[in-house]
């Protein structure tokens, strides 16, 4: 099973989601965005060249990051969203998206006090969860069948 994992980048929920899933022994391919924020916000700019202005810098970096992130997402069996609490993570609501309209799986983590400002993304999603034990949960009945 492929699996990409979308969303914030401040904590190390997806360490801990994949190690999760190797202590239950489950056979899952994961994927992600650079998580290197300095990388992820100059990659444009490192490779293609300086900008004076911070709009083209960022659509430099936005482009070339896409390329990553459409691939992935596409060879992907499950996309995973991830909201975290101190920022909001307008990419990973894009990435949502793009996955609903590809028509692929989706498992959204978020607390409660994101729920009402997520509400279209939850019910496109096949699951909303609000830990990765839940999703390691998911995962294990689907490759497995048990609980």
């Amino acid at each position: 099973m492929k699996v990409y994992l979308a969303g914030e980048i401040h904590t190390n929920w997806r360490e801990e989601l994949i190690d999760l899933c190797k202590s239950e022994n489950l056979e899952v391919q994961f994927s992600s965005p650079v998580t290197n924020h300095e990388n992820s916000d100059n990659c444009g700019v490192e490779i293609l060249g300086a900008e004076e202005k911070n709009f083209w810098k960022d659509q430099k970096g936005a482009n070339i990051n896409s390329i990553r992130t459409q691939k992935s997402i596409k060879d992907s069996d499950i996309v995973v969203v991830k909201f975290g609490d101190k920022y909001k993570q307008w990419n990973a609501a894009f990435d949502a998206g793009y996955a609903a309209a590809l028509n692929k799986s989706i498992i959204v983590i978020h607390g409660e006090d994101h729920q009402h400002a997520l509400k279209e993304i939850d019910a496109a999603a096949s699951a909303v969860a609000s830990n990765n034990e839940q999703v390691v949960r998911i995962f294990k009945y689907i490759v497995k069948g048990e609980l």
